[in-house]
């Protein structure tokens, strides 16, 4: 994920950014998704990972991604 200094020279969290939030799979700001726990996942992400079967080689990475909404949740 892109560190939000090197975009906008200072930190500013989402809401002063746009009015979209930052999606916990892709990292890019969107407007539309889900929100699970506390994080944001975009309509595009949630729809890939609905389609991706388990044997595709995108399939670990979706894990690792999730997998960071309960370890942020548990910390």
């Amino acid at each position: 994920m892109t560190d939000h200094a090197d975009r906008t020279g200072d930190w500013m969290d989402d809401a002063e950014r746009n009015d979209g939030k930052t999606c916990i799979i892709c990292g890019h700001d969107k407007e539309n998704g889900i929100v699970i726990v506390s994080e944001f996942i975009c309509e595009e992400c949630e729809a890939e990972m609905v389609r991706t079967d388990v044997r595709d080689a995108r399939y670990p990475f979706f894990i690792h991604q999730m997998k960071r909404i309960w370890y942020q949740k548990d910390a």
